[in-house]
């Protein structure tokens, strides 16, 4: 059943876990995140971002959620990941989608809060939660790179005034995380998480997950983090099992490549959801 990402992470926040958001492009890790979801009895995101809008299409990747979702008894939230233009998110809504991201992050802060203020006026008046992000997320995430220059944390005075302005639902914070794979093991800023959980009392989002060490998951999980995104783990699934498929037969029927790859990346995600501690919540 499709829902509101603000019915999800409220609950999460309550019940201190986290709720998986995992970035689709494709039919195939559709039904991966569905079917682990329903294993593992978890609540689910399913988020695009500007590159998988780009490569399936608005409308292609909204069927494919509602179709999913009208079918199982699982929540599950149609989610617009980094949302940069107005025009982009105004057509994220128009096709059913029941959470956005406005990623303004990159504005100074009245810009940012001016930006995420009118998104929100729209959204809300439709039932449609909104995620914004203050602090800079290293690394790329499709059309959107942050050097590691440019990537500075989450001011916890910022973040307050942004979320006291905007009337957000849920907060993208920079402690430490980077999009796409890491050089060497990233570390996380706890006790800045810590303070801004405290301070704000509201569902904390968390960026650029693939490849953080479960303890350290589990860490921000427990200081508060209640979205986590993925989508490198589930990518890099994906082509492994490919690859793994192929060395080994000799097939040329794309539904017989991409099966057990579709197999490893519902393995990926089952484990995720079971180390954020959404198993058994939905």
């Amino acid at each position: 059943m499709l829902v509101s990402g603000k019915e999800l992470l409220d609950k999460a926040h309550k019940e201190g876990y986290a709720v998986g958001a995992f970035n689709v492009n494709t039919m195939e890790q559709c039904q991966a995140i569905i079917a682990a979801a329903e294993e593992t009895r978890s609540p689910v995101i399913i988020q695009a971002s500007q590159g998988g809008l780009k490569y399936a299409g608005v409308k292609m990747i909204s069927a494919m959620v509602k179709a999913l979702a009208e079918d199982t008894d699982i929540p599950v939230a149609l989610h617009l990941d980094h949302g940069t233009d107005f025009k982009q998110i105004m057509l994220c809504l128009r096709h059913g989608f029941t959470s956005v991201m406005i990623d303004a992050s990159k504005l100074p802060l009245q810009g940012n809060i001016d930006t995420t203020k009118k998104v929100c006026e729209i959204a809300h008046a439709i039932g449609v939660s909104v995620e914004a992000e203050i602090g800079k997320i290293g690394g790329t995430e499709d059309d959107v790179t942050v050097s590691e220059r440019e990537a500075t944390f989450t001011d916890p005075d910022e973040a307050e005034k942004l979320v006291s302005e905007t009337g957000i639902d849920s907060l993208a914070i920079a402690i430490g995380t980077a999009h796409g794979p890491y050089k060497g093991e990233p570390k996380l800023d706890f006790d800045r998480l810590e303070l801004i959980k405290k301070r704000l009392n509201m569902p904390i989002v968390l960026h650029g997950s693939s490849g953080v060490p479960e303890t350290s998951i589990r860490k921000a999980v427990s200081l508060g983090v209640n979205k986590i995104n993925i989508d490198t783990d589930i990518r890099l699934s994906f082509s492994a099992a490919v690859r793994d498929f192929v060395d080994k037969n000799d097939a040329y029927d794309p539904r017989k490549i991409i099966t057990p790859a579709r197999d490893a990346m519902k393995e990926t995600i089952k484990a995720k959801m079971i180390m954020f501690g959404s198993a058994g919540k939905a």
